[in-house]
């Protein structure tokens, strides 16, 4: 079973995305805030296959928390959540080009279609721009 690392300040939404990920199999963790996803991966640093994080978050950005995450894990997969604008996206750090990203809101099958297809790909390699 493949565990995922959700980080949404956005309580509802992590509800929902938890819910759906787990009717899909997949073990869900969540966290609040970055600095909560920090201390949550500490404890299953191994475990964990995918950050599901989104962009803008009060505190840590998630584009923060994914490259300490990465720096701890080279192997972690990453896919961002947005409910901003490209131009949003690109202010907070990210590459407009980038492909592991859902735009919100999303369907529960452009999520799960969109994690399954992360989950399958290669690892982000260092060539990746976060």
């Amino acid at each position: 079973m493949k565990k995922i690392l959700l980080a949404d300040d956005e309580r509802n939404l992590r509800m929902l995305v938890h819910t759906t990920l787990e009717e899909r199999g997949y073990s869900v963790l969540e966290a609040a805030c970055g600095e909560e996803a920090l201390e949550i991966f500490e404890k299953h640093k191994e475990s964990i296959s995918l950050l599901l994080c989104d962009v803008v978050m009060p505190g840590m950005s998630g584009r923060e928390v994914a490259e300490r995450l990465v720096d701890l894990r080279p192997d972690l997969k990453v896919l961002f959540m947005s409910g901003y604008t490209d131009d949003a996206v690109i202010r907070h750090g990210l590459q407009s080009k980038i492909s592991n990203l859902v735009q919100k809101p999303f369907t529960v099958k452009t999520l799960a279609d969109k994690v399954r297809e992360v989950l399958d790909s290669g690892t982000l390699s260092a060539d990746d721009e976060l």
